[in-house]
């Protein structure tokens, strides 16, 4: 899979620029705040009609415009064009200019693997960001991830505001509860089976990948979920028993929504006993895992892209790094120090791109 081209209007600071792209690698450099990032994200946003970034849709609009636009021509087995719109009131996706209506058929038409420094908070932040990261891999993968997790976020809900309701009205009918409840454990179960399925999957290749680039350390990755080693009879005996603390909390304690990962480096965790370096070398471990599960699962190569992702890494890491960059993946670097990477430079076609000021130059 690779992008061939991307159109953008009134993103970030870019105002109207279109550029193509190498099939193998290309490599985005200039100084902090020119713009390397926002391409990149521009990129993403294409793909999955979000950014990586915590904010709003409206904030990736140029300021002093109402509406913005990133088209890309993508191959994969066809040559298709995408379109990805963005204005104040919403978002409008199209594929060859027809639109489509529900974002979770648009995703997963573009497969991407992005690092970003700010995935170090998959290891350091909390669970509901590992979930995040978790549930943007599978969608990718899994066509119908996204609707089942839609499906028991909105049944969660429902669950949730019944529960405030019966704490404030003592004679509530129960048994709206108990249909409530059993829907919500039956896609619960559906989603758990799902996700335990997908790192397991992971831990196959993260370790082996973990050792490459570290050159040692044995890294896997454990799924803790209240679902775990249990049916549905179970789960709703569980539910039951929870009932009185779930009234009086007005909130679900228990469930998939409380799902969580765990990076452990030789037994140790490495939230708590990794270095910087460590942590840093499991994420792109699992990145790189991410892209083996594309192509054994969807027959796909992914896009990757990798920002700013050797500015504190030394050589050694850099050098294990470009051994995984082969040429059947179009790969986007971002990078303030163009000297790093051309160093490593693999022997293929590649494109330099200098940027500044949201302007974009080829360079040879």
């Amino acid at each position: 899979m690779e992008i061939q081209k991307i159109k953008l209007l009134n993103f970030r600071n870019y105002e109207n620029v279109e550029i193509s792209f190498d099939e193998h690698l290309n490599i985005l450099y200039g100084k902090n705040g020119s713009g390397k990032t926002n391409l990149v994200e521009a990129i993403y946003v294409l793909a999955l009609s979000r950014s990586f970034k915590q904010i709003q849709d409206k904030n990736l609009i140029k300021k002093g415009t109402n509406l913005t636009k990133i088209e890309g021509v993508i191959k994969n087995n066809y040559q298709n064009t995408y379109k990805v719109i963005l204005t104040n009131e919403g978002k409008k996706v199209k594929i060859d200019n027809n639109k489509v209506t529900k974002i979770s058929d648009y995703i997963s038409k573009i497969n991407i693997v992005l690092f970003n420094p700010n995935d170090l908070k998959m290891i350091k932040d909390t669970p509901s960001i590992r979930r995040k990261y978790l549930n943007i891999a599978i969608s990718q993968m899994n066509v119908d991830y996204l609707k089942k997790l839609s499906y028991y976020n909105k049944l969660l809900k429902s669950r949730n505001a019944y529960l405030k309701q019966m704490y404030l009205n003592g004679n509530s009918l129960k048994s709206y509860l108990d249909v409530l409840t059993d829907k919500l454990v039956e896609i619960g179960l559906e989603i758990y089976e799902i996700r335990k399925e997908y790192v397991e999957k992971i831990n196959t290749f993260l370790s082996s990948i973990y050792k490459k680039i570290a050159t040692n350390g044995e890294l896997i990755v454990h799924y803790h979920s209240d679902f775990t080693n249990k049916n549905k009879e179970n789960l709703l005996k569980m539910y039951q028993k929870n009932l009185s603390k779930d009234i009086s909390f007005g909130k679900t304690n228990l469930g998939i929504h409380h799902d969580d990962l765990n990076f452990l480096l030789n037994e140790m965790e490495l939230k708590d006993y990794g270095s910087e370096g460590q942590q840093k070398n499991a994420v792109i471990a699992w990145k790189f895992s991410e892209i083996e599960m594309f192509k054994i699962e969807k027959k796909v190569t992914p896009i990757l892209i990798l920002d700013d992702l050797f500015s504190e890494l030394d050589v050694e890491k850099i050098k294990n790094i470009f051994n995984f960059i082969k040429e059947d993946i179009q790969t986007f670097i971002t990078t303030t120090e163009i000297e790093k990477v051309s160093y490593f430079l693999i022997p293929s076609t590649y494109k330099k791109i200098f940027i500044e000021d949201g302007k974009l130059e080829e360079v040879q």
